[in-house]
């Protein structure tokens, strides 16, 4: 029986780790059912190289974007730049952009400017955001609220129940991914398991965030078949009903047409 469909939603396959065999981690997460995986970008200089990828290889779904973690290679001509790359190349999303108040040495200000002209992009040109959160939730949440007229995903979901549902308010999806496979994630599971199926998307985050069997190892896209049988497990349900909902809310959120196989290129 072929494994179900699967989407990566989020996966950092550009990053170096993966050069001396992408092929076959492409290979092995079309084994394991990921027909289709997103790519956000952290930085102006890795656009060019998530669009040559995603070019080779067509069920590989760029986004781009200037994440928080790499504040110091932004410059302010950055945003003008996103503004014109995005006119001029297709893209799934605006992302990976947030905040990040967990490094004190990323200035919160500059931060937040980051974040709302490229909320603002995202707005104007009518594409989701992929959002990174991370010791700011309070503050992404309320930002998100305030712009309005938005969707996307929070990835790598790490909030409170209540921040949960205020997410589901504004429309927005929850990234999961292998945090959910460790015994001691109680919260995390508590939300999944009872969560409305319709804001959840599966993700690697990968080479970051292997799951409970790979700890310490790079993780890789093929992964997010094991973070959907956490959730199955979870909610008691089956792997396919699973597997069928969480496509079908990347389909829409991203709004991908039904994609071929990935090629073993």
């Amino acid at each position: 029986m072929p494994a179900p469909e699967l989407v990566d939603s989020h996966v950092h396959l550009d990053d170096p780790s993966f050069d001396p065999d992408r092929p076959a981690v492409l290979a092995r997460a079309r084994a394991a059912g990921v027909s289709m995986l997103v790519i956000p970008a952290v930085d102006h200089a890795s656009w060019p190289r998530i669009h040559a990828l995603c070019t080779e290889q067509p069920q590989l779904l760029p986004a781009y974007g200037l994440h928080p973690v790499y504040l110091p290679q932004h410059r302010p001509e950055h945003l003008e730049a996103l503004s014109r790359w995005l006119a001029e190349h297709a893209a799934a999303a605006v992302g990976e952009i947030g905040l990040d108040f967990h490094d004190s040495e990323l200035d919160p200000a500059l931060q937040r400017h980051y974040f709302v002209e490229q909320l603002k992009l995202a707005r104007t040109l009518d594409l989701p955001v992929i959002v990174h959160a991370r010791q700011a939730f309070e503050e992404v949440l309320l930002t998100l609220r305030r712009h309005g007229g938005l969707r996307g995903v929070v990835h790598s979901f790490s909030g409170s129940e209540e921040q949960a549902h205020r997410l589901w308010e504004l429309g927005f999806h929850l990234g999961i991914g292998g945090p959910l496979t460790y015994p001691r994630a109680q919260r995390l599971r508590r939300i999944v398991a009872s969560m409305p199926i319709e804001y959840l998307l599966l993700e690697s985050d990968a080479p970051d965030q292997p799951g409970a069997g790979h700890r310490g190892e790079r993780n890789e896209p093929a992964h997010v078949a094991e973070v959907l049988d956490c959730v199955a497990a979870l909610r008691g349900e089956s792997v396919e009903a699973v597997a069928a909902a969480t496509t079908a809310n990347a389909r829409q959120l991203f709004r991908l047409n039904k994609p071929a196989a990935i090629s073993g290129a």
